[in-house]
């Protein structure tokens, strides 16, 4: 039986960018007096008028299917926003914690508007398809302008002091390894609600490649005299263990799943990009040498999962019961 019709799967999907833009919004206003740098104050700062423009584009089109925004999800949004605010704000590397977060939050969005306009196009819905292509467009295009890593550990350092490089390079080491332990809990579940034979082979593949690279950056702290944070660690499986929960109740999980993978992909490729910097810094040349290798995987895996949307979206709509 059909649960609902494709278009109404549309006017679902644009309830979901607007309440992810209202999530945005406080983060993106408050980003440039944190970032640490005029050039990366400046890339935020151009991104807040683009914020507001997408959120009044996409309150038009569900206007014009008939629909409004998610109140609910909206406020949640919107209160969840400034809680990653704080916690930037918290850490002595500021700025490279608002840029990766950022970068990773970029790509979450470019991944939710990829799949707006997919389930757009299947439903003939041609103009929702074009807002969500555009805004991807804007989307991506933020993205790369936070990748300039070298001004981001520049910012990263000044904040802290770089009287003492050594240390604040294990310092990245030991979150680069709490990353990957949230990253081992994600995995660990994602097979199981892929929706999708080839996805859940890819999670499995990439589950194994993290237990190596976890692995990797164990024996870098180790040859360096350091430890892993015990207390990161936890907290990042603890929360990991809590997605695994959020995703397993969701009616669409696979494509979920997908698009909060390939961000999560890119919150990684940010800390290995700002770790192998840190590393060349230091003079630690098998650090950078791990970092990059690191990255390379990191960014392969991205690949698949974004080559894989559809096959997420297909499970999605399965599990959904819809049809055009």
């Amino acid at each position: 039986m059909t649960d609902r019709t494709i278009q109404e799967q549309v006017v679902k999907y644009l309830g979901d960018v607007h309440s992810i833009e209202k999530q945005a919004l406080p983060q993106v206003k408050a980003a440039p007096k944190i970032a640490g740098d005029p050039v990366l104050a400046d890339a935020f700062e151009r991104h807040i008028g683009e914020t507001e423009e997408q959120i009044r584009r996409v309150d038009e089109r569900l206007e014009e299917l008939g629909s409004s925004p998610n109140k609910i999800k909206d406020l949640a949004g919107s209160l969840s926003g400034p809680a990653f605010v704080l916690f930037a704000k918290s850490q002595p590397d500021t700025p490279g914690k608002l840029n990766s977060h950022a970068y990773s939050y970029e790509h979450m969005e470019l991944a939710a508007y990829e799949l707006l306009s997919r389930v757009a196009r299947r439903g003939q819905d041609d103009e929702t398809a074009a807002v969500a292509q555009s805004i991807a467009g804007q989307e991506r295009d933020m993205a790369n302008r936070l990748e300039d890593w070298d001004r981001v550990v520049d910012a990263s350092l000044q904040a802290v002091g770089r009287d003492d490089l050594d240390e604040q390079l294990n310092k990245y080491l030991a979150d680069a390894h709490a990353i990957e332990a949230q990253a081992l809990q994600m995995l660990a579940v994602a097979p199981k609600i892929a929706g999708d034979e080839q996805l859940k082979q890819a999670y499995e593949h990439h589950h194994e490649e993290t237990e190596a690279q976890q692995e990797r950056i164990a024996s870098r702290l180790e040859a360096r005299g350091a430890s892993k944070n015990l207390l990161k660690d936890v907290a990042m499986r603890l929360g990991a263990i809590n997605w695994g929960a959020f995703f397993a109740v969701q009616p669409d999980t696979p494509v979920k799943l997908a698009g909060f993978a390939f961000a999560f992909e890119h919150l990684e490729i940010a800390s290995y990009e700002q770790l192998r910097r840190v590393a060349e810094r230091a003079g630690d040349p098998e650090t950078a040498r791990a970092a990059e290798a690191i990255l390379a995987e990191e960014r392969s895996a991205a690949e698949t999962l974004w080559n894989g949307f559809d096959r997420a979206l297909d499970a999605s709509l399965d599990k959904l019961g819809v049809a055009a």
